[in-house]
């Protein structure tokens, strides 16, 4: 039985561009409300879908918390900002980091919601199609050929021709005649 495989491409409206806003939440609203409720959580299951670790969002959390008990303070969450630039990386949407330092910092919901989004635009659907059964024949492996084989004697003057064939395997059917070898005694 074949099948054949019809992949769904991505269409971009613009070329290089995000799919959404940065603003646009109403276009998922079940991810804007886990984003909103359970922020953590949503962190961890949109790097999840990336292919990155769940718990790198906890870096943003704890990060800071750690490095101001040494005296450093950080404004930019190094998970968020890391995650908007592969992910514009990845699907080669065009941008700065000047620009994924800024959302990143001023608007940390919104963003992650606009990369779970463009995350869930840019998988590929596959759909598979299945045709007609191929006909499968038995024809000898590609090292050997089939040889017929007639005998003719006074004893066996009406024997069919007898086929001759070393280990088979099932293979698509060819055309073309098989190789016919007569013994004359």
């Amino acid at each position: 039985m074949a099948a054949v495989i019809v992949q769904q491409p991505f269409i971009k409206t613009q070329s290089n561009a995000w799919t959404s806003g940065i603003c646009d939440c109403c276009q998922d609203l079940n991810s804007c409300c886990y984003g909103y409720w359970c922020f953590p959580c949503f962190t961890c299951s949109t790097t999840g879908e990336f292919g990155e670790s769940t718990c790198l969002p906890l870096l943003d959390i704890f990060g800071p918390c750690l490095l101001a008990s040494f005296g450093i303070a950080t404004c930019v969450p190094p998970v968020t900002l890391g995650m908007r630039v592969a992910v514009r990386y990845k699907y080669d949407i065009g941008g700065s980091l000047c620009e994924d330092i800024m959302v990143s910092c001023c608007c940390i919901w919104c963003s992650w919601c606009q990369l779970s989004r463009e995350i869930k635009a840019r998988k590929q659907t596959v759909t598979i199609v299945q045709t007609a059964p191929t006909m499968f024949q038995p024809i000898p492996m590609a090292t050997t050929t089939q040889v017929v084989c007639t005998q003719q004697s006074v004893e066996m003057i009406r024997t069919p021709p007898v086929a001759v064939s070393p280990a088979l395997q099932m293979a698509p059917i060819q055309t073309g005649p098989p190789i016919i070898m007569t013994n004359v005694k």
